[in-house]
């Protein structure tokens, strides 16, 4: 007898099929974003722009925990699906063992690691004597002592999905933002800590998180393929190399957000620290865009490849098509949104004259271009879910440090302020017009094996 998932994945109608999937997977990223945007948020009530600076300015640092999330869990998940699309439990237990270990390995040296090079790192992405001690406090808790529970949280979740369970990891995910927002203003405020209370919320949220995934998978050890016994870790049967390769473009896209987040703060600490609050404010604001988009392609990734590799393209090719129609529908609907209530919406993280003038303009021209990440995220979780590594890597880079990068320092200095922030969606619509001439491309390949 098939399980509920088998038939979701081979069966089940295909828009039912991608809701399903889809709906925890945004719900999920959704309640991320809104959890990173809670700190910013009650910082914002102390009304002090260099403690809201400061957050932005270790935001790249702290995105960087997402980027190596990413690179094994998406990764991860997608050798799994289609190991499991193939009937191989066994290469899927030791690609999860690998995926795990690893990331836990990877994410502790880089904590350690920022903390001890932390008087070098922080001037360099832009801090100055006003935010130094703020970004100290923010990043010891975040990350020194939360990286391992940060990425093995969100790790998880990708892992728990690839099995078909997505309300569970949207559980675990919510869990950990539901309580992040609920402590941070008890220990900003009451405690008294600041911006210090804050990143202990985050930490202490991430770990709960952390913990709920473990006990999830413990439970259902008898039918789960995701394991964490080190007798499943392997170097062998190229696992390493198809996890981090598939990974790496969703990894790359967050390593190059932190050098392209580095480069704006870094811009805009030459004209003062309100124009970073601002500019802070207006990019956690628009994660909201790319949250959706981010959870509308890869929730998706599951089905994808499954049956990509169970060869049932005419059922693939169906979760595409339905998945790309709600994405861009419901990216146009939240750009419209973010566009018309941009002053309202930033003066409600701080009551700030210059920062809130900064903030609205920023968010109203980098929100534009929302439609065009859905199109991109989609093309970039398509590739990855087949197991395809140089297409995604391409959009990757053209996000993120390829194309915006330039055109920050060439419009900074023919523009001014304004066009460091018009790079972000110039870069997006480039990148969009790739996408669909590649996907068109692996489309047309993909109808003849239908």
């Amino acid at each position: 007898m098939k399980t509920k998932e088998e038939v979701l994945f081979e069966e089940a109608p295909v828009g039912r099929a991608v809701l399903s999937l889809v709906v925890p997977t945004v719900i999920s990223q959704l309640i991320t974003v809104i959890y990173n945007m809670a700190d910013t948020f009650f910082i914002g009530q102390i009304g002090d722009p260099n403690q809201v600076a400061a957050v932005s300015l270790c935001m790249p640092m702290f995105i960087l925990l997402t980027g190596l999330a990413n690179l094994f869990g998406i990764g991860g998940s997608s050798l799994m699906s289609r190991s499991l699309g193939t009937n191989n439990h066994q290469k899927a237990k030791r690609t999860a063992s690998f995926s795990i270990w690893t990331a836990v390995a990877v994410s502790l040296l880089y904590g350690i690691g920022l903390f001890l090079s932390r008087s070098v790192v922080l001037p360099v992405v832009g801090v100055d004597s006003e935010t130094y001690g703020f970004c100290c406090q923010y990043i010891f808790w975040t990350i020194t002592i939360g990286a391992v529970p940060t990425v093995l949280n969100q790790q998880l979740a990708h892992l728990v999905r690839a099995e078909g369970h997505s309300v569970q990891a949207r559980f675990g995910v919510a869990l950990g933002g539901v309580l992040n927002i609920i402590l941070d203003p008890i220990f900003i405020f009451p405690l008294g800590l600041e911006i210090a209370g804050a990143a202990i919320a985050t930490m202490i949220s991430n770990v709960i998180a952390t913990f709920y995934f473990v006990f999830l998978i413990a439970r259902k050890r008898i039918t789960t393929d995701i394991s964490f016994h080190p007798k499943h870790y392997t170097w062998g049967e190229n696992i390493p190399k198809e996890v981090l390769l598939v990974g790496i473009p969703s990894c790359l896209m967050n390593l190059m957000g932190v050098l392209s987040n580095v480069t704006i703060n870094k811009l805009m600490s030459g004209y003062s620290n309100a124009a970073v609050a601002g500019v802070g404010v207006a990019k956690k604001v628009d994660m909201l865009s790319f949250a959706i988009a981010t959870g509308m392609s890869q929730g998706v990734l599951p089905l994808i490849g499954y049956n990509y590799s169970a060869r049932n393209y005419k059922r693939m090719k169906a979760a595409l098509k339905v998945d790309f129609l709600f994405s861009f529908t419901v990216a146009l609907i939240g750009t419209v949104f973010l566009f018309t209530c941009a002053g309202p919406i930033v003066r409600a993280f701080i009551d700030d004259a210059e920062t809130v003038r900064y903030g609205q303009i920023f968010q109203r021209i980098i929100c534009i271009t929302g439609p065009c990440i859905s199109v991109t995220m989609l093309a970039i979780t398509a590739f990855q879910s087949v197991g395809k590594k140089v297409q995604p890597t391409i959009l990757s880079l053209m996000r993120k440090g390829g194309l915006d990068i330039p055109f920050m320092l060439l419009l900074n200095s023919l523009v001014g302020v304004n066009g460091i922030v018009w790079a972000t969606p110039i870069a997006d619509l480039c990148a969009m017009l790739v996408a669909v001439i590649m996907i068109a491309l692996f489309w047309k390949r993909l109808s003849t094996q239908v």
